[in-house]
This record gives structure tokens, C-alpha cells and sequence, in this order.
């Protein structure tokens, strides 16, 4: 099992509400220049005039490091769509580690009681049902999970990248409210161990894959979002 483990965090710093652009496009016909590069938008002056529009789609990637606010960030996120919200908890306990188990408790509180909470599944079969908002939390114990399954630590890179071809696919044809929680790990120093390298490449890979199909992509830093896209 890695140490390259990335947690759920919460929230400690100010959060922004979602920035569409209703205020902009609002009672003109939109630009080619504004709707040209929207990953997976055929007809998109159609699909920007109707951002006002409560059923909009939107898919949302919130990337962060460790303790960074990404969760509790995307948590709001979810909360702000003011539709009932299914929560994806892609954590799999390991009974053994009892920090890890106290991490998930810590969670399971702070999560409203009206949320329906899918746990240990697999991303890409659950988006194959609809809901009115969907919250993914996260990729990073998610990708953990498979290298564990297919026991891959120690071969070649590339080993899961079905199922992670599996889950973009999944993200890209969706076609409800999606916000998908994933660390960003690339920012330190070089891992000293195979597995750590592993892990940050393989999710450096998967988040940029992620970020072209979803519609904008925050970064959160000290509790701080920011628009990346």
C-alpha cells in the first residue's frame, strides 16, 4: 500500500460561490470566440444562451493539496446547487489503519443528512445513473484503490490506465451536475520511493485528462479557490 495516500479535506479558509458567465451572455447571442474549445459542447451557442437556467450542466474539477480546502470547498459547492446531492465517497477502510478510519468519521458527521452517500464504488458505474448533483470525493484514494487491486505498485505506469480511460469517459458523457474533488501533488519534492512516483504521475495524467472534459476547473490553496478554467 502507497503512503501516497490523498485525503478529503475541509474548509478552513473563504469560499466564492461557482462564477458562471449568466451575467455576461444574458439577452445577446454569444460570440463564436465564446463558445469555440468547449470540450464536448456541439451547438454551444445554444448551450451558453440557457446558462441562466437552473438545469444547466456543469461539470466542475476542484483540484488542492493536502489540508488545502479542496473538499469542504466542493462540499459547498454541492450544497449551492440547492438540489438533493449524492455523495461518492471513494475511500475503501481498511480496518487495520485507524487514523484512516477516524479521517472517515470525521467525515461521515459533517456530511448533511439529507445527502445520499454511495461508498467504495466505482466512479464510472455510478455516473452511469443520473442524479441532480453528484460530489466525487476523490480521485486520489479512488486511484489509490485500483493500483492496491490490480497490485500494480511495483509495474509499469500504465497498468490502470483502463479504468482511468474508463472514468473520463464516464466524466465527459455525463449530463448532470458533477463536481469531482482530485489532489494535486506535482507541486513538491521529487518522491523518494517507486510507489510515490508512481502515484504522481499517474494522477498528474488523470487530473489533466479530467480538466479537458470538465466545463471549469478551481484549484484551492489555504482555503482559497481559484478559477483555473
Amino acid at each position: 500500500m502507497s503512503s501516497a495516500r490523498a485525503w478529503p479535506e475541509r474548509s478552513r479558509g473563504s469560499r466564492r460561490r461557482i462564477r458562471t458567465d449568466t451575467n455576461r451572455t444574458r439577452g445577446r447571442q454569444p460570440s463564436t470566440d465564446e463558445t469555440a474549445g468547449v470540450p464536448g459542447r456541439s451547438g454551444a451557442v445554444a448551450t451558453v444562451q440557457n446558462v441562466s437556467d437552473s438545469s444547466v450542466i456543469l461539470r466542475t474539477l476542484v483540484l488542492g493539496g493536502a489540508r488545502s480546502g479542496k473538499s469542504g470547498y466542493a462540499e459547498q459547492l454541492a450544497s449551492d446547487a440547492g438540489r438533493p446531492v449524492r455523495y461518492l465517497a471513494t475511500s475503501v477502510p481498511d480496518p487495520a489503519d485507524t487514523d484512516f478510519a477516524e479521517r472517515i468519521a470525521v467525515h461521515r458527521a459533517r456530511r448533511p443528512a439529507d445527502w445520499t452517500v454511495v461508498e467504495s464504488a466505482d466512479p464510472a458505474t455510478v455516473l452511469a445513473d443520473a442524479a441532480p448533483v453528484t460530489l466525487i470525493d476523490d480521485i486520489g484514494t479512488w486511484l489509490t484503490a485500483r493500483i492496491d487491486a490490480r497490485d500494480a505498485w511495483e509495474l509499469p505506469r500504465g497498468t490502470v490506465a483502463p479504468e482511468l480511460d474508463a472514468l473520463v469517459r464516464a466524466v465527459a458523457d455525463y449530463r448532470e451536475r458533477l463536481i469531482i474533488v482530485s489532489p494535486e501533488v506535482g507541486m513538491g519534492v521529487i518522491p523518494s520511493h517507486r510507489s510515490g512516483r508512481l502515484f504522481r504521475d499517474e494522477i498528474g495524467g488523470l487530473n489533466q485528462q479530467l480538466a479537458r472534459v470538465c466545463d471549469e476547473v478551481f484549484l484551492v490553496v489555504a482555503g482559497i479557490p481559484m478559477h483555473v478554467k
